[in-house]
């Protein structure tokens, strides 16, 4: 028996979410920044302590980097982060030495994870003076 058009729709979409599923890559998500600070410190050079959460499943997919961004796009500085942390969810990192040009006055702060790349909550920071 044929299935009509509508129902075999609904069919070849409930499979294919199944299917990203049992990958196992849509469990993980994309890299979310769940709390962000930046303190100036006395050489007039910045840090950033971030906190990023996602669901690493191990070295196939795993938050991989976080990025100091200003508001045109310039990446001010990246923190590389060089295995899972299955574990240790969320889990903080700093970044010490950041230079922010004058006249910069917000941030953003974003996460990159090695299967979705970037597209995780951001947070946006203003730059303490």
């Amino acid at each position: 028996m044929r299935l009509p058009r509508s129902i075999r729709g609904v069919f070849l979409l409930c499979a294919g979410a199944v299917a990203a599923l049992a990958s196992g890559a849509a469990l993980a998500g994309e890299a979310d920044v769940v709390d962000a600070v930046l303190q100036r410190q006395a050489d007039g050079t910045y840090t950033a302590e971030v906190a990023v959460r996602h669901a690493d499943t191990g070295w196939d997919h795993y938050a991989d980097r976080w990025e100091v961004v200003a508001p045109d796009g310039r990446v001010l500085g990246t923190r590389t982060l060089y295995h899972p942390h299955v574990e240790e969810q969320p889990f903080t990192r700093s970044l010490r030495g950041l230079e922010v040009p004058e006249g910069v006055t917000l941030v953003r702060i974003r996460a990159h994870d090695s299967v979705h790349g970037f597209g995780g909550v951001e947070v946006e920071l203003e730059v303490p003076r």
